[in-house]
């Protein structure tokens, strides 16, 4: 197996991993912004740890594209909370992941990776599987949610064009200086109570591997793969989110969600067959 499509999967892995994070969360009774802090103090800890002898951190070390990834990441994991609170959680999610489209905007001229007809019908593909998964539950209320979610799809495109931009370098200071910011914004929210017992264990499954292990992964793939490949790989987890709740809490997706699981599903996969098939000669040559 090529190390791209090694890249590819443990990607959609790490897509799995935070598609879990819904669960967790509601094993914490924890106010929003504290719940976000606490995950990001254990996240940074469990990134420090596993990158340790490797972090360059220092003003020396801040460069443009590390400080946009922190700013774009910390911004992304508090504006998804926001959102999530002043609207529906799939509201948030649906427009959170319009981020595949700024990023087919931008990676041309931001990156220099051309974005090609096949990916345009690729983004639309997904976008429309999308919103038939979440025209269950989609509605006009909450302006202000909505707005806040669109920021959230803005970061995360921004996020993921930074970190792209990083290719050569080691992008993990970037997701580790992100969790310290939202950490310090976050934890003084603990004031307005501490968990009880199964929330702290939420927390450390948050903290650790839903965030920590999961992120450290996304610093190995996003190093293989292109800003836009890899988003659109990341548009699994809203995807498989509702599968565990499901398995959870026992509530199943509306027949129109399950459409648009499978429309998505299937382009995910087919994409990535031909990718696969148009890299064959060209690496059958390079052998030759």
């Amino acid at each position: 197996m090529s190390e791209r499509a090694r890249a590819s999967l443990l990607l959609a892995a790490t897509a799995l991993i935070w598609s879990s994070g819904g669960l967790a969360i509601k094993l914490a009774d924890l106010h929003p912004m504290a719940l976000t802090g606490a995950r990001s103090a254990l996240s940074a800890l469990t990134l420090a740890l596993i990158f340790r002898g490797r972090l360059s951190i220092g003003l020396g070390a801040l460069t443009p594209a590390r400080a946009c990834a922190a700013a774009s990441y910390a911004l992304l994991l508090i504006t998804n909370v926001a959102a999530t609170k002043l609207t529906t959680a799939a509201n948030a999610i649906l427009l959170a992941y319009t981020a595949p489209v700024y990023v087919a905007l931008l990676a041309p001229r931001l990156l220099g990776e051309k974005t090609r007809p096949a990916d345009w019908l690729f983004i639309g593909t997904v976008l429309a599987g999308m919103v038939l998964f979440f025209v269950d539950r989609l509605s006009p209320q909450g302006l202000l949610g909505n707005l806040v979610a669109v920021g959230s799809g803005l970061c995360y495109a921004a996020f993921t064009l930074s970190m792209r931009a990083q290719k050569d370098a080691s992008p993990v200071e970037s997701v580790l200086l992100g969790h310290a910011i939202t950490a310090l914004v976050g934890l003084p929210f603990l004031a307005y109570g501490l968990p009880d017992a199964a929330g702290w264990l939420g927390l450390l499954y948050l903290g650790v591997l839903q965030q920590g292990v999961s992120l450290a992964l996304y610093v190995w793939c996003i190093k293989r793969l292109g800003a836009l490949e890899a988003i659109l790989i990341m548009t699994l987890e809203p995807i498989l989110n509702p599968v565990w709740v499901a398995l959870g809490v026992g509530e199943l997706p509306g027949l129109w969600a399950c459409a648009g699981g499978l429309v998505v599903l299937c382009a995910v996969t087919l994409r990535g067959v031909l990718h696969a098939r148009a890299k064959a000669p060209e690496n059958a040559g390079q052998t030759a």
